[in-house]
């Protein structure tokens, strides 16, 4: 028994000392290209498409999955139009009341309060000035939409952060908060 407690004693320095870091040569790296990656200058032709232009691949007129066009322009008169024509594709049950509560707290609250009373964090610390109340707006679930979709005034698009049904929600949701003041 002593003899094996030895054996392994020295097995397991000949193991340490063997396996020490050589300074003459490098570790092992995992995944060199994250390490070692290729420069490319922004703009550049790319070899992984056929002509170097990756816009000419597409045929015209293609759009993104799930994009739903908008047919109202980004003026006052499209937010005129879209104040008085538009109405929301989604009825009562497409609503879901907890997202829709969510989705305004996260992108709206800050500004516009959790009551839409215009008193929003940023605006209690005096922020950003000048946020109306929904009481005080003649507004409509089209003109909420095409504000959260284009922006109007300090307000900035949400079309990025926001796809089509959840402005809709959210624009439910704002009209819901503007019966309620």
């Amino acid at each position: 028994m002593k003899s094996l407690n030895k054996i392994v004693i020295i097995l397991g320095l000949s193991a340490l000392v063997t396996s020490c870091h050589d300074k003459t040569q490098p570790n092992y790296q995992y995944f060199p290209n994250m390490y070692e990656s290729v420069g490319y200058e922004t703009y550049q032709q790319s070899g992984a498409f056929k002509n170097g232009k990756e816009g000419q691949l597409l045929p015209n007129h293609v759009i993104k999955r799930g994009f739903v066009p908008y047919d109202y322009p980004n003026t006052n008169e499209g937010y005129e139009a879209a104040k008085a024509n538009l109405k929301s594709p989604l009825d009562s049950t497409q609503v879901d009341a907890e997202k829709t509560k969510e989705l305004f707290n996260i992108y709206c609250a800050i500004c516009h309060g959790e009551k839409g009373n215009g008193k929003g964090n940023l605006a209690v610390r005096e922020k950003i000035l000048g946020i109306p109340s929904y009481a005080d707006r003649e507004i409509t679930t089209g003109s909420v939409f095409h504000v959260l979709t284009y922006g109007k005034n300090s307000m900035g698009a949400y079309n990025n952060q926001l796809d089509t049904k959840e402005r809709w929600m959210v624009a439910s949701y704002v009209m819901k908060l503007k019966s309620e003041l």
